[in-house]
């Protein structure tokens, strides 16, 4: 997973961040499965944000059948320098071509 987060400090210093992780192993919940996903962001005049996070269930991309799919995250990281950042993101897909 990769992104950036929206901007915060606006009235102050504004700025965002980027992330990149990979989510941890499938936590099986009804309707699917989910995963924990923990990273943090790049730094920023001196600090960054970790993320601790659960994505949402799956979704399906690919054919019918298939085992293809994404997993949302609409979240925020964790408050430092008194401010967070809200994103919104989503996994990659596994296997793209479907091998």
């Amino acid at each position: 997973m990769l992104g950036s987060v929206r901007l915060a400090e606006l009235n102050e210093d504004p700025h965002n961040h980027r992330f990149a992780g990979v989510t941890e192993e499938i936590i099986k919940v009804p309707g699917g499965h989910i995963h924990k996903f923990t990273s943090k962001t790049d730094f920023y005049e001196d600090h960054f944000h970790p993320i601790c996070v659960t994505t949402g269930l799956q979704v399906p991309v690919g054919k019918c059948g298939d085992e293809r799919h994404v997993h949302f995250i609409d979240s925020q990281t964790e408050i430092e320098d008194g401010h967070c950042h809200r994103f919104i993101a989503a996994t990659l897909i596994e296997n793209p071509i479907g091998d």
